[in-house]
């Protein structure tokens, strides 16, 4: 496929501001890519190379980008610099300067789209020396065969920055319409064999093939699959309404997610609700499963809770979030800071698929699998019950225990992979709060000096993030347990996509909790309302922008504080 044709929809997507008709272009691309043998090319809709779930990044930097074009038009890298400041999009840089190349030129290559995914996937294989002068080779090899256009889209696809404006959904929605025909049956299942895959390229494949062979598509231990989520409710009262009576309560961890997988060859491996592979980072949860689980092949869903090795108490997220990014001490940080695995639900065991099976009887099953060993692997602690006041006692015990709260499950339920739906509640002692993106940052002044120091935070509406206040109080001068303004830079720094002044717009990757003391409504900012007195609780690298508060959440508890 030409890669013009694929430019062509990046800019009638970047111009088209309604979903609708986003999803009209896209549906228009895919009919055409039907044909096509590779469906993979389904990636670069996105901005991507790799399906979702893989979460190997290109490696290349803006000064590596610079470089590159300098290498492919020949313009002086202090002046690519200076353009740009000006225009502060370095693919609009490449665009132009390509430009200005090609009115010298009379050679010129077609590029095409397996050309670029080829190249820009090899970019993530290259270690050691020479590795930066081999990624400049790749990538300007494609600027020397793009038109300008092309440039600006080969460009924004490596920096990560595509700017047009869409997400699954809008890529989900335009799947239904080509393959199998609007309708909500059809984007339910569509969205189904997204949030059990992960990967675009199968899910069209598949629906490509038809309903039914969509239908067929099952989990398969080793590959990342979408954790169900939960809603929150403020007694437990409400809960019982919610879940039913009798439900299952158990424990409200201050952990993280990871999602346990063994396959049929015995090779385990741990995974983020972000879905990215952190198996290196826990040895010592492998050596647990392989000892105290039994079964050929499963996927458990579970909470990783920190502890103390010397007082054996339970430490707070923050402190044990900095164990998911480390790749180096690891043998250190396992004695320094261990885990707790608090087993509370299965999706696979022994080659059969469990989503559809009642909750009681995968809890019956995990209780069978599972042989408890306090401080290492356990089932999560647990009762049935109908009685409010049995309830009440077990939140008390749960609170005094110092987790978060409890959590309440209806015993009929099937597990909805990727949903926030009504089979179970979270309930913890009421506090406002939200999971908001850091969208930008401003640097600060005087002794904060080359610090970001304030952050553009947002809520999500469909496939964007509208702003909904800044918050600038809750971290630290120094460095502590991941939360410091010096901290923050650095994460923030690798995310930049445009520099105003002292003001940054970043990359919507970076998910922090933020608590505050009302919301109001504000024309200020896209969301239409604002957080009154903003305040940076945690980071949460254990969260994707999929996962934050969206603005119905929003506006359902601005509703509820009137």
């Amino acid at each position: 496929m030409r890669y013009s044709l694929l430019c062509q929809v990046y800019e009638e997507l970047e111009k088209n501001p309604s979903r609708l008709k986003k999803i009209e272009i896209l549906a228009s691309f895919l009919k055409n890519l039907k044909k096509e043998k590779n469906k993979e090319l389904i990636y670069l809709v996105q901005g991507r190379v790799f399906p979702d779930y893989n979460k190997q990044e290109l490696g290349v930097s803006s000064q590596l980008i610079k470089k590159a074009i300098s290498k492919s038009t020949g313009a002086d890298e202090s002046e690519i610099t200076k353009l740009w400041k000006t225009i502060g999009d370095l693919g609009s840089v490449a665009e132009s300067l390509v430009a200005k190349k090609k009115q010298s030129t009379l050679t010129k290559r077609e590029l095409t789209a397996e050309k670029v995914l080829e190249n820009l996937r090899k970019l993530t294989e290259f270690t050691g020396p020479g590795t930066v002068a081999k990624k400049i080779s790749l990538v300007s090899e494609l600027l020397t065969s793009a038109t300008p256009l092309e440039a600006r889209y080969v460009v924004r696809t490596i920096l990560g920055d595509l700017r047009v404006g869409i997400g699954s959904g809008t890529i989900r929605d335009a799947i239904v319409s080509v393959c199998l025909g609007k309708g909500k049956e059809n984007s339910e299942l569509v969205q189904e064999t997204y949030d059990k895959t992960a990967d675009f390229a199968l899910v069209f494949e598949k629906a490509c093939k038809g309903k039914k062979t969509l239908s067929n598509v099952e989990l398969h231990p080793g590959k990342p699959v979408k954790v169900m989520l939960f809603q929150k409710e403020k007694t437990i009262e409400n809960g019982f309404k919610r879940v039913g009576k009798p439900c299952l309560i158990d424990m409200k961890y201050d952990g993280f997610r990871m999602m346990i997988n063994k396959d049929n060859n015995g090779e385990i491996k741990i995974f983020t609700r972000r879905l990215e592979d952190v198996t290196k980072q826990f040895p010592e949860v492998i050596s647990y499963v392989k000892k105290y689980v039994k079964g050929k092949s499963f996927i458990l869903d579970s909470e990783a809770v920190g502890f103390s090795p010397k007082t054996k108490k339970y430490m707070p997220f923050q402190e044990i979030s900095q164990r998911i990014k480390r790749k180096y001490d690891i043998e250190l940080l396992v004695k320094k800071l261990p885990v707790e695995i608090n087993v509370f639900d299965i999706l696979y065991y022994n080659g059969k698929s469990l989503i559809k099976t009642p909750f009681k009887k995968r809890r019956e099953l995990i209780e069978k699998v599972i042989k408890n060993q306090k401080w290492k692997i356990q089932t999560s602690e647990a009762i049935i019950t109908d009685n409010e006041k049995e309830a009440e006692k077990f939140y008390k015990k749960a609170l005094e225990k110092g987790e978060e709260g409890i959590m309440m499950k209806n015993l009929s339920a099937p597990y909805k992979p990727g949903s926030r739906v009504g089979y179970g509640v979270k309930i913890k002692p009421e506090e406002n709060e939200f999971d908001l993106v850091i969208t930008g940052a401003e640097y600060g002044t005087g002794k904060r000096a080359g610090w970001l120091t304030s952050f553009d935070i947002a809520c999500k509406k469909g496939d964007k993030f509208l702003g909904i206040g800044k918050v600038s109080t809750g971290l630290k001068e120094k460095s502590e347990l991941g939360v410091s303004y010096k901290e923050m830079t650095q994460k923030l720094k690798l995310l930049i996509i445009k520099t105003k002044g002292r003001h940054i717009s970043v990359k919507p990757e970076l998910v922090v909790t933020v608590t505050y003391q009302n919301i109001q409504k504000s024309p200020k900012y896209a969301s239409g309302y604002a957080l009154r007195f903003p305040r940076f609780t945690r980071l949460r690298p254990d969260r994707s922008p999929n996962d934050i508060a969206t603005l119905n959440e929003i506006k359902r508890e601005h509703e509820k504080s009137k």
